[in-house]
């Protein structure tokens, strides 16, 4: 009992404890519930209607996207621009797919797999025809190609001793795939779009009413009062008037996605003149050598240039745009002058070694010859080439070495652009390109020897064999380094946006401002590797100054200021105040353009208060005229036109975007050879509703909830 008594007694402490224990076990998983939500989304590339993607899912069609493009394309890989535009189109695509899903779902719309067959069946859809199921016949899809393909693919998959033939079909098969799905978009898309589109319906009095607009002609004299002769300091303005002009306008300000607006200074690092000095050593010493006949290719190899020397001859389009247009004016053997190329930053030497006519296309046939030792195979290419040249059949002789011999082409755009060529390459490269038709070359390999044949040559060509010395510019580690102190000291001497401004001519910079800057974007102002710079940007808070960054192609210095924070919603006044200003100082310049233009019943009298006089042809409804004297499109005026008769004259002034204006219709009349047709205008009518339907994804998106955070990743 005494013990009972006693853990009686702890009971106010062990309620504390026990309490304390829960709340601690409690906080523990609140605490890893918090973390793991902001994991969660620190791996999220953004949000559709509440659908989430995450960088790896992204990523993966990223992948999709782009192995596509290098198969369809043949590339091996995709500049920096264009994986920005793949990632660009992969992020609108996820987008319009995530929109489209759950506008058909509310409406039962969907693609049956009964009517994805009838489709592939018919083969006329133009996705189809990029696919390799094409019939070289007929010029169409054909299904059964598509069938016989994933039959193979299928077995093929259970023979291991196929890993070859497999890697080759998973690529088709990963683009047929891909199409597929794409094809399955498309058309739900354009369910939804024809579902529109049948909401919007024509009929024959609105039908009249669109072709008059487009084929009644007006004919009128103009009287045009500029905005121009009345002069801004002639004009008073209020905080009032800007006022009630921006709560007039106010839909034109409204921001959909938040924006920001930075100043920044951005230092390029050049070369010094000591550093050209050394540079301009280096080339000058290649040149000489290279008039002096040494080798051409160690000579461009040991002057670090950014074009190998193959020794095979090219066309021009395998030069650089520089260097081409060197070649016509060069004679051969003649060694150019160093220039320098600003729009890649480089100096240039080139020697023009030869300059021939040769065939831009080649037909020609070929056997590999191998066997167990190379001397063996060059044995028995000795007695094929000489069979050959005895007049033997080519492709028998082919036959019996289990190859068919057929006919292909090799042109010069196939191998001239190669950045560089082995040995092996250039015996077989010289050996189709200097041999005459129906000459057969035994072309030895390291390996092995081909037995080359030439049949035709096609489309003789000016080919150049050119040494290309093209270096950069480059500027020096010392270079480099006493730019970046100097940048660095400006930094950390000024950490206000005052500070920077203040102190930038001092230290030779200058502070450029760009405003409305978005998240989607790649870069800051337009340089790479400035993704580090975008992630401050948009977690900075106004007034902020940046840390300084390295970035472009290590060649650039930045820091950054955000100066405004541009929320979604309606911009303020102060941010579109000189917008608001100019529309404001237009409807004052009118006000007494008009008050000047009071009573005036004729043209002569408007010429009298100061209007320029001129004749104005061919007005319709449909379609703003221009007026000469202001340079601007008048909408308003083709509507007062259009809805005034002939012989009269405006009863009062038309306000418009360059000035006011009177005006007399001399003459109506309907476009020469136009006929009104009802079911024609109709039709075109109906089509224009259908161009109206495509846009209703802009529509949707507005109210998607879209959450785009790709600049933290990309």
């Amino acid at each position: 009992m005494a013990a009972i008594g006693k853990i009686r007694s702890w009971g106010p402490v062990l309620a504390t404890v026990i309490g304390l224990a829960l709340f601690a076990f409690i906080a523990e998983e609140m605490f890893r519930s918090c973390e793991a939500t902001s994991n969660e989304k620190r791996q999220q590339v953004g949000e559709v209607l509440g659908k989430k993607i995450s960088v790896q899912d992204f990523q993966a069609l990223v992948d999709e996207y782009q192995s596509v493009i290098k198969m369809t394309q043949g590339r091996d890989n995709l500049s920096e621009e264009e994986l920005n535009q793949v990632k660009d189109q992969v992020w609108q695509q996820f987008v319009n797919n995530t929109i489209l899903e759950s506008e058909t779902k509310k409406l039962g719309l969907t693609v049956t797999d009964e009517e994805l067959q009838s489709i592939l069946k018919t083969g006329t859809n133009p996705m189809l025809m990029q696919t390799p199921f094409v019939n070289q016949q007929t010029g169409r899809f054909d299904v059964t190609q598509l069938t016989k393909f994933l039959d193979d693919y299928k077995k093929i998959q259970s023979q291991p001793q196929q890993a070859q033939v497999l890697e080759q079909y998973q690529q088709i098969y990963n683009y047929w795939k891909f199409i597929e799905k794409q094809l399955r978009v498309n058309i739900l898309g354009s369910k939804y779009q024809n579902l529109l589109a049948q909401c919007l319906i024509s009929n024959p009095v609105s039908a009249k009413m669109a072709f008059d607009a487009q084929n009644q002609e007006s004919n009128i004299q103009l009287a045009t009062l500029p905005y121009t002769a009345i002069k801004d300091a002639d004009v008073q303005i209020s905080d009032a008037d800007l006022k009630a002009k921006y709560d007039e306008q106010k839909e034109m300000y409204k921001q959909y996605v938040e924006s920001r607006d930075i100043k920044y200074v951005d230092f390029q690092v050049v070369a010094s003149a000591a550093d050209r000095a050394a540079l301009m050593k280096t080339i000058n010493d290649a040149r000489q050598k290279l008039e002096s006949g040494a080798a051409p290719a160690e000579v461009v190899r040991k002057a670090q240039s950014q074009v190998a020397y193959t020794g095979i001859a090219a066309t021009k389009r395998a030069f650089a745009s520089d260097i081409a247009a060197k070649l016509d004016s060069m004679q051969v053997g003649q060694v150019s002058a160093p220039f320098e190329t600003a729009y890649d930053n480089t100096v240039n030497v080139v020697k023009l070694i030869a300059k021939s006519e040769m065939p831009d296309s080649i037909e020609y046939r070929q056997i590999q010859v191998g066997a167990e030792t190379v001397d063996a195979a060059r044995k028995t290419a000795d007695s094929i080439a000489t069979a050959l040249n005895g007049g033997a059949d080519f492709e028998a002789l082919a036959k019996k070495y289990n190859q068919t011999g057929e006919k292909q082409w090799l042109t010069s755009a196939m191998y001239e652009s190669a950045p560089s060529i082995d040995a092996d390459s250039k015996a077989y490269l010289t050996a189709i390109t200097t041999a005459a038709p129906n000459e057969v070359k035994n072309v030895a390999f390291t390996s092995g020897n081909i037995i080359v044949q030439v049949l035709s040559r096609k489309a003789m060509v000016t080919k150049y064999d050119a040494a290309v010395i093209k270096h950069t510019i480059d500027f020096s580690k010392e270079t480099y380094s006493n730019a970046y102190n100097k940048f660095s000291q400006y930094v950390s001497e000024n950490k206000t946006l005052e500070g920077l401004e203040k102190n930038a001519q001092k230290f030779g910079f200058r502070v450029q401002e760009r405003k409305d800057m978005f998240n989607s974007e790649h870069n800051v102002a337009g340089l790479r590797s400035t993704r580090d710079a975008m992630k401050w940007i948009f977690d900075a808070k106004a007034g902020d100054v940046s840390p300084l960054y390295e970035c472009g192609n290590n060649d650039h210095l930045m820091v950054i200021a955000l100066t405004n924070i541009n929320e979604a919603g309606y911009r303020s006044l102060d941010a579109v105040k000189e917008e608001v200003k100019q529309d404001v100082i237009r409807d004052k310049k009118f006000a007494k353009a008009a008050e000047m233009l009071k009573g005036v019943n004729s043209l002569d009298a408007a010429k009298q208060k100061g209007a320029r006089i001129d004749s104005v042809n061919q007005i319709t409804f449909s379609a703003p005229v221009f007026v000469q004297a202001t340079g601007t499109s008048e909408p308003a005026l083709s509507g007062a036109v259009a809805a005034a008769k002939a012989g009269q004259f405006s009863a009062a002034p038309v306000k418009g975007n360059g000035g006011a204006f009177l005006f007399k219709v001399l003459s109506k009349k309907q476009r020469e050879g136009a006929k009104f047709e009802a079911k024609i205008q109709q039709t075109q009518l109906q089509q224009q509703a259908l161009q109206a339907a495509s846009r209703f994804m802009n529509e949707l998106y507005l109210k998607a909830n879209v959450v785009d955070n790709r600049y933290l990743f990309f």
